[in-house]
């Protein structure tokens, strides 16, 4: 070795020194960075390397960036529990847990195994019963089970596979081994937030992460889709993944990847059940659809067969299911094998079914409803761990899951001791297995935490297995190591598989000349162009609300001395009326002054901005996936500006300032909206939200502000209002005067604030909306429309006076409750009226 190269590499290792400086295994467990001499292990190197070329700063600089993508990206989880309202910033513990690929084949194979062996056990439960009658699997392990939905026993699958997705919760060992924790099948979470964390990760070392030849996630997800495509059994089949709603826990991933699969997101309340036949209620009428990509517990997925008090949801389901025309992924019933109890049973069924042995580990469990294991349990309590056998939590002393027996105290291991005898049906009891640990960037340096990793197996186009090569590591910052104590308040990291060859570049995106031209999305589902078009109107409402207070606050101290009292005296009545303010009694005249910052800020009542941007904030985030990042970071700068976040102390004191920032924010959405949305139908409802709001708001501002008495003064507020000042004033040498501010302001269809360019665009929309009558007549939204604007082409600006300009505001909010009732709330009479059905 050369004397430059021998340097350099002196100075890299002190690098690496220094990264881990006071790097301290916990004893007695096996560490992932560090091998038994404490030396970095081999794989390790590499990532150390690159770690050690920027300084601490640097580092911790390129990890915020991290930070910062998933919060502008609006990555989050929900905890129900949480005082501050539940939605948490996804949390990154930034150091990437790194594989070997030749020690991930190998964990490949046994979690294939695992997938097939709970696959068939699932097919036999649910068909022959087997496993059963011959006694490898007792009856109260199925009988008990709650998550055993009797609805579907003897019912097939279309492919024959009810597992197309499982994920399993594994933690290495002291010996280095790979264990299984724990089994998902219900609806296995994590995938989404697994990709987010790659994401994050390569903002922060691009150049790492392609140095390493780190295994991409997309060849995983496109083997995926097409394994749901498989499960439709016919070309462009219809794709959905079903949702419980914008609360869940993990409805952020739901959306992100319906977004990233071309998937299209449902709720119960999406779907209908006619004829046997599953349905997505859509614009354009009922859409049939194929296979439905659960994320919702089976207990829930059919009120009339299974849970009769769930709202999420679809009645007739299982019937639909039964007669074979839609496929469930995965399977309703398949959170069966969920159950610790089956855990005990698995390395017999794994001989019996596959003539084989379990290639991974799992916990060692004892199934309690067995008197030997029973008695085994009870003499060696203090060294185990107990927990519910079935999916569903114990209540009292198990309602959190797992127990210690050595942690118990004597009145509880004697009620535990009970509770063996009188149900031990309901318990297992398993090993403390100990937790390896990874390292952790904390405090400028690496240090070593417990860790248990998850990972991803989907069945593909070919009905076979295939294992993401990679994951999420859930890591904690206690010392406890102990796998099954792992809990709340865990940060996650990302999975790296590092090969020693170049890794292809794959993309979701099909290659050239693979697929045909198609120029439509899809059908719009109802309850998605419902929040379009409401997202709409909150936006255009906040900005008349902000442009209000903009207004009163220029016009307040001019108040004070009497020369503006009374068209500041209109616009806090218009706060009043439109709730921004409390009502119904005005403030005094003496209050006014402190009015626009309460109509900015105010979140008791239903019509300040601030309210308005968290409504449109809140309609946005159940239609997350039909957003940009950048359209979805506009929604929460308005929230989060309104609320005074980030501002400095001056601008939060000052309303004008906060209200020309936050219309800024309303105009960056609008752009966004304008410029990058395909004009297709969800752009339509958005869009006709945002006129029909725009155009109501300026009939009350006409209304408030151009009588047949107004003052120029208050004319040339209303021009404020309606943003029109430099067209007027580019029109007219002379002051405001009433008919041609009204002819601008209301009647000009060439002025894009105008009532009359509003009305004629929500008629070139209805017009191009999907789903219309077959008979040419047309709607009675659209014949409202065109008397309105016949009415405004027509109109003599001097004749129009406050009673023209209700008239006109009712007649806008029949329109808007005409395209409700057509488009939004879907009955199965009313299409079949419209010859949609």
């Amino acid at each position: 070795m050369s004397s430059a190269a021998l340097s350099g590499t002196r100075r890299s290792n002190r690098r690496i020194s220094r990264l881990i400086d006071g790097y301290r295994p916990l004893e007695g467990v096996y560490d992932e960075l560090m091998d038994e001499t404490g030396n970095p292990r081999e794989h390790w190197g590499p990532v150390l390397d690159g770690l050690a070329e920027f300084s601490p700063a640097e580092i911790q600089r390129r990890f915020e960036t991290a930070d910062r993508h998933l919060k502008d990206s609006g990555v989050f989880y929900r905890v129900f529990d949480d005082p501050d309202g539940g939605e948490r910033s996804w949390p990154l513990a930034h150091v990437p847990m790194v594989i070997p690929d030749t020690e991930w084949a190998e964990l490949s194979q046994g979690l294939i195994q695992r997938a097939n062996l709970l696959d068939m056990i699932l097919d036999d439960v649910y068909g022959e019963g087997r496993l059963v009658q011959e006694g490898f699997l007792p009856a109260a392990v199925v009988a008990g089970n709650p998550e055993y939905v009797r609805a579907l026993a003897d019912v097939k699958v279309k492919d024959g596979r009810r597992l197309s997705f499982y994920s399993a919760d594994i933690g290495r060992g002291p010996d280095g081994r790979w264990w299984v924790l724990q089994d998902r099948a219900q609806a296995p979470s994590g995938a989404g937030y697994a990709l987010e964390n790659r994401i994050a990760l390569n903002r922060a070392f691009p150049d790492l992460r392609r140095t390493l030849n780190v295994e991409r996630l997309a060849p995983f997800f496109q083997a995926y889709r097409a394994g749901l495509a498989r499960l439709a059994g016919r070309p462009n089949a219809r794709i959905g993944v079903w949702t419980p709603g914008a609360l869940n826990e993990t409805y952020f991933e739901h959306a992100y990847l319906a977004r990233y699969l071309g998937l299209l997101l449902v709720e119960g309340a999406d779907l209908v059940v006619d004829g046997d036949t599953v349905y997505v209620r859509t614009v354009e009428g009922l859409k049939r659809a194929d296979v439905l990509l659960r994320r919702i517990d089976a207990d829930f997925a059919d009120p009339l067969e299974l849970n009769a008090n769930s709202y999420l949801g679809v009645p007739g389901l299982v019937q639909a299911i039964r007669a074979g025309n839609v496929s469930i992924a995965n399977s309703l019933g398949s959170g069966f094998v969920e159950a610790r109890a089956l855990i005990a049973f698995l390395p017999s069924l794994a001989k019996h079914l596959l003539g084989e042995e379990l290639k991974l580990p799992q916990v060692a469990t004892w199934w309690c409803g067995q008197k030997s294991e029973r008695a085994y349990v009870q003499s060696r309590l203090d060294e185990l761990a107990l927990a519910p056998a079935f999916p569903l939590t114990q209540p009292g002393l198990f309602a959190e899951g797992h127990v210690f027996g050595s942690d118990l105290d004597l009145a509880d291991k004697a009620n535990v001791l009970q509770t063996l005898e009188r149900r031990g049906v309901d318990l297992v009891g398993q090993e403390v297995v100990h937790l390896s640990t990874t390292p952790v960037w904390k405090d400028g340096k690496l240090s070593p935490h417990p860790f248990t990793m998850r990972v991803f197996v989907a069945s593909d186009g070919d009905g076979n297995y295939t294992v993401m090569p990679g994951g999420f590591c859930r890591v904690t910052d206690k010392e406890d190591a102990r796998a099954v104590a792992m809990g709340q308040g865990v940060r996650s990291t990302d999975v790296w598989v590092i090969s020693d060859s170049p890794v292809e570049p794959v993309s979701l995106i099909p290659q050239r000349d693979q697929t045909p031209v198609r120029r439509i999305t899809g059908a719009l589902p109802s309850r998605a162009a419902d929040n379009l078009f409401w997202l709409g109107r909150y936006l255009e409402r906040c900005e008349a609300t902000l442009r209000i207070v903009r207004a009163l606050d220029q016009r307040t101290t001019e108040a004070a001395s009497g020369t503006s009292a009374v068209p500041v005296r209109r616009l806090v009545e218009m706060l009043v009326a439109w709730g921004a303010i409390p009502g119904p009694q005005l403030p005094s005249p003496a209050a006014f002054s402190a009015v626009p910052a309460q109509a900015l800020t105010r979140f008791d009542v239903p019509g300040s901005a601030l309210v308005l941007a968290q409504e449109a904030r809140r309609t946005a985030s159940v239609i997350r996936e039909r957003f940009s990042r950048d359209a979805w970071r506009a929604l929460e700068d308005l929230a989060a500006r309104l609320q005074g976040e980030g501002e400095d102390e001056r601008a939060r004191g000052d309303a004008f300032e906060r209200a020309e920032r936050a219309l800024r924010d309303v105009a960056a959405f609008s752009g966004l909206a304008s410029e990058n949305m395909n004009r297709m139908a969800g752009w339509l409802f958005l869009d006709m939200g945002r006129r029909i709001e725009r155009a109501v708001a300026t009939c009350r501002f006409c209304r408030a502000f151009a009588d047949t008495n107004a003052t120029p003064e208050m004319l040339d507020l209303l021009l404020d209002l309606a943003d029109s000042q430099i067209t007027y004033r580019a029109r007219y040498i002379l002051g405001a005067a009433r008919a041609p501010v009204v002819d601008l302001v209301a009647l000009d269809p060439a002025n894009p604030r105008s009532v009359a360019f509003q009305v004629e665009r929500i008629l070139d929309h209805l017009r191009a909306l999907p789903g219309g009558p077959t008979d040419g007549i047309k709607s009675k939204a659209e014949k409202a429309a065109l008397r309105l604007a016949a009415d405004f082409a027509v109109a003599d600006p001097t004749a129009f006076d406050r009673s023209r300009f209700m008239v006109a505001e009712q007649a806008l909010m029949a329109i808007s409750d005409e395209i409700g009732a057509r488009f939004f709330v879907r009955r199965k009479a009313d299409m079949v009226e419209e010859g949609l059905a």
